[in-house]
């Protein structure tokens, strides 16, 4: 969860960009939380809570509605009676990485993951692209190895992993797709020596920059035991009160590693927390 909040924070300044170099700068002053953030916290908050998944992401949404969201979802956010809209867009897996921490077995994890999409994303493509990132998540956690994840793409999910990062630079393109963003973030995993490189081949890959390295962070923290200490206290600095508290708290609950900065059993959490946050 932390790494899919990552992935969203570095590849926020460079979305609509075109095929770049790995060597960007990882963290800018223009990199933030966007909406990716936004729902992974209200996912992770209803599965903590045990909300029902539309009413947490628009508690969550409509308290930050400027952080990017797409039209649909907005008219989702906005309406009386929200309805799923079949979406297949990514917005189903980014969000999803929490469930992949919150359950035990496999089978409540692709339970979850598709209830947690179909409140907005109820098209079959929305459906898979949330179930195989959750998926992931659970996999990676429990030691599969990169050979494994990818058998757990193509075969089960039906996903084509074939491309190198290499060969989707010279391809480009923006794509808010499941089907096109989720196996590219898997793709820049496989290809990947450590968390951050998984994260640099996401982004270097343009476009939708935020939500592909979000995706690929999530499955890169499961896979390489978490978010190097320094980075993630540098991109958790950047999120307000109420996400770093949600985010701080599922973590702890479900044994997500941590700085030692944010562990909330040390003395550094009253500074870092302000008072009711």
């Amino acid at each position: 969860m932390i790494g899919a909040i990552a992935g969203d924070v570095i590849g926020s300044a460079y979305e609509g960009a075109a095929p770049l170099e790995k060597d960007f700068v990882l963290l800018g002053a223009e990199s933030r939380f966007t909406d990716d953030t936004v729902l992974t916290v209200a996912v992770a908050h209803a599965l903590r809570t045990g909300a029902d998944y539309a009413t947490a992401l628009r508690q969550w949404g409509m308290r930050y509605p400027a952080a990017g969201y797409g039209g649909m979802f907005l008219e989702w956010l906005d309406a009386a009676e929200p309805k799923p809209y079949g979406s297949f867009g990514n917005g189903s897996a980014m969000r999803v990485s929490a469930v992949g921490w919150a359950h035990s077995d496999l089978a409540s994890v692709l339970r979850e993951a598709e209830r947690s999409a179909a409140v907005t994303h109820d098209h079959p493509e929305g459906v898979r692209g949330a179930c195989a990132t959750a998926a992931a998540v659970f996999a990676a956690r429990h030691g599969a190895t990169k050979d494994q994840l990818r058998e757990l793409f193509t075969g089960t999910f039906g996903y084509d992993c074939s491309e190198t990062v290499a060969q989707r630079w010279v391809r480009g393109g923006f794509d808010v797709t499941c089907q096109g963003t989720v196996p590219a973030a898997m793709v820049a995993v496989l290809e990947s020596r450590s968390f951050v490189d998984a994260v640099r081949n996401a982004v270097s890959l343009g476009g939708d920059t935020d939500t592909t390295a979000c995706i690929a962070g999530a499955i890169a923290e499961a896979l390489y035991g978490g978010v190097p200490a320094d980075l993630a206290l540098a991109v958790l600095a950047r999120l307000e009160a109420p996400l770093l508290v949600e985010t701080v708290t599922f973590a702890t609950l479900h044994g997500i590693a941590l700085p030692p900065e944010l562990d909330p059993r040390g003395p550094l959490w009253r500074d870092v927390t302000p008072p009711g946050a």
